[in-house]
C-alpha cells in the first residue's frame, strides 16, 4: 500500500466515526476545574462530567502545596527515579499514601495507567494466572497483555462464574493466581463484591487486585476505598489507584501493597523505570490532598447528599440510570447518535456532560456519565435535573 493510502485509510476512519456518531469533541476549559467552568469561551456552566469527586481540584491548599514544592524543588526531575530523580518528597508521598491505605508501602508511577500497566509483568510468570473482570479498566486490559502469565475472564460482578474461572487456573496447573478487578466499575458505576471475591481468593489461595480509582478518598471509611468498605483491607495484596481525581484531579498514580511487591517494582516495573519521576508541586498537591482527606467527612457527606439527590431526582423524571451507591450516575441512552446530540443541548443548556458511546463502552449502550461532586449546591442539582428533563422531553427519551 502506498504512503497516500494510508492518508487515505486514515481519512477514511475518521470520516465513519463521525458518521456513526462516535466522534469524540474536547471542550476547551478557561477556568480552574471546578463545580462550575468556562467552557469554549462561553459563559459558566454546570460542570457534572468530572472526577473531582470531593471539588479539591482547585482547592487553595492544594494550590498552595504545589507552589511550596516547586518554590523548593523546582519544575521537574527530568530524570528517572533511580538515576538521579528521587526526591525526598517523593518518598515521603509514597509512605504516606502507605499509611493512609494501611500497606507497608507504595510506589508511585506517572499515572494509573502506567501502574496498572507495570504492575503484571514482573509479578507474574509463565505458570501463573491472572482471573480478570471482563469489565476491567482498559489499563488492567493492557496491562495483563504485557504479561506471559495465563488469562482467564469471569463475567462482570459474577461470583459464580468467578469460581468456574478460578477453579479452572487451578485446574491448569497454575502455580500463582492473581484476583484482577475494579473496585467501582466506572462506566456503569457499580461497586464490586470484594467480599465475596476474596472469599473466592481464600478458597483457592489466590492472590486480589482492586483498582480503586474511582473510590480512594471518599468511599469507605474514611475515603480508604472499596477494600474497607467491605472490610478486606488485609486480605487484598495490592491495591493501584490514582492522585489525578478525588485526591486533587492532578496527575500520578499508584500501587499500594506489600513491601516484597513494591521492592521488586521498583527494581523491574517497565513504566517506572523509564518513566520521570512525578514533578515536585504534582507531589506537594498530592501531600496537600491527603492532609485534607483527614477533615474530609463533611465533603464526603456532601458528595453522598448530592449523589442521592440527583440518583432520586432523575428516577423520578423517567430517565433508566445505571449504578448504585456512587457519584457515578450513568444515564442509558444506547444510541451513540443520540448520546451525542442529547450531550450537545445540555451544553447549550448550560451543564456540561459528555457522551460515552463505543469503544469505551459496549456498542448499543452509549450514555451520559454524570458524577457529582462535593462542591455542587444543591441548586446546582435541582438545575442539572431540570435541563437532563428540558432536554430529554425535546428529544423524546421521556414523555
Amino acid at each position: 500500500m502506498s504512503r497516500a493510502a494510508f492518508y487515505e485509510q486514515l481519512d477514511d476512519t475518521l470520516a465513519q466515526i463521525r458518521t456513526d456518531g462516535l466522534w469524540k469533541p474536547e471542550r476547551s476549559i478557561s477556568s480552574a476545574q471546578s463545580g462550575r467552568v468556562r467552557v469554549d469561551g462561553a459563559a459558566d456552566v454546570l460542570n457534572v462530567c468530572a472526577n473531582n469527586y470531593l471539588g479539591l481540584a482547585d482547592a487553595p491548599k492544594l494550590v498552595a502545596g504545589a507552589q511550596e514544592a516547586m518554590s523548593t524543588y523546582g519544575y521537574g526531575m527530568a530524570s528517572v527515579r533511580f538515576i538521579c530523580g528521587t526526591l525526598d518528597v517523593h518518598r515521603t508521598l509514597e509512605q504516606e499514601i502507605a499509611a493512609y491505605l494501611r500497606t507497608d508501602d507504595s510506589i508511585t508511577f506517572a499515572a494509573c495507567f502506567d501502574a496498572n500497566g507495570a504492575v503484571f509483568e514482573p509479578l507474574l510468570g509463565r505458570q501463573d494466572a491472572i482471573v480478570s473482570d471482563s469489565l476491567n479498566h482498559a489499563s488492567i486490559i493492557d496491562g495483563v497483555r504485557l504479561s506471559k502469565a495465563r488469562r482467564y475472564r469471569f463475567a462482570t460482578r459474577d461470583l459464580s462464574d468467578l469460581d468456574v474461572q478460578v477453579e479452572a487456573a487451578r485446574r491448569d496447573g497454575a502455580n500463582h493466581i492473581l484476583i484482577v478487578t475494579d473496585g467501582v466499575f466506572s462506566m456503569d458505576g457499580f461497586i464490586a463484591d470484594l467480599a465475596g471475591i476474596c472469599e473466592i481468593a481464600d478458597r483457592y489461595e489466590a492472590l486480589v487486585m482492586v483498582d480503586d480509582c474511582h473510590a480512594t478518598g471518599f468511599i469507605g471509611p474514611d475515603g480508604r476505598g472499596t477494600p474497607a468498605l467491605h472490610g478486606v483491607e488485609d486480605r487484598v495484596d495490592i491495591v493501584t489507584s490514582t492522585l489525578g481525581k478525588a485526591l486533587g484531579g492532578g496527575m500520578g498514580g499508584f500501587v499500594a501493597a506489600r513491601q516484597p511487591i513494591i521492592d521488586l517494582l521498583r527494581q523491574r516495573a517497565r513504566p517506572y523505570l523509564f518513566s520521570n519521576a512525578l514533578a515536585p508541586g504534582l507531589v506537594g498537591g498530592a501531600r496537600a490532598g491527603l492532609r485534607l482527606l483527614s477533615e474530609g467527612g463533611q465533603l464526603r457527606d456532601r458528595l453522598t447528599a448530592n449523589s442521592d439527590r440527583f440518583r432520586s431526582a432523575m428516577t423520578s423524571a423517567g430517565f433508566t440510570l445505571s449504578g448504585q451507591d456512587h457519584p457515578i450516575i450513568p444515564v442509558m441512552l444506547g444510541d451513540a447518535q443520540l448520546a451525542g446530540r442529547f450531550s450537545e443541548r445540555l451544553l447549550e443548556e448550560g451543564v456540561l456532560t459528555a457522551a460515552f458511546s463505543h469503544p469505551v463502552v459496549p456498542v448499543n449502550t452509549a450514555r451520559i456519565r454524570t458524577q457529582m461532586n462535593a462542591a455542587h449546591s444543591d441548586a446546582d442539582i435541582d438545575f442539572a435535573v431540570d435541563m437532563f428533563t428540558k432536554v430529554g422531553t425535546e428529544l423524546e427519551v421521556i414523555s
